[in-house]
């Protein structure tokens, strides 16, 4: 048995839960966001899962930097929001 990074095993027959790592579906991750007013596209960039719920908040139209620890720590929105 070759263990998976991230992945927690148990006396069972399937898998628990996955932790993350650095495998590349844990460091690439896709976030889909629907809304008329937006033109398709693509934003190929490095960022931080830090950034999501900040981005969330801009796209209802609310203050990201309502978010006491965005603020705290200066975190952005996602490129492109």
């Amino acid at each position: 048995m070759a263990p998976n990074v991230g992945v927690i095993y148990t006396g069972g027959k399937g898998k628990v839960a996955e932790h993350g790592g650095f495998a590349h579906d844990d460091t690439n991750v896709i976030m889909l966001i629907s809304n008329p007013s937006y033109s398709p596209r693509s934003v190929n960039a490095i960022v931080q899962t830090a950034q999501v719920a900040p981005t969330i908040l801009r796209i209802l139209g609310l203050n990201p930097q309502a978010l006491i620890a965005a603020r705290n720590e200066g975190t952005t929105v996602l490129p492109g929001f």
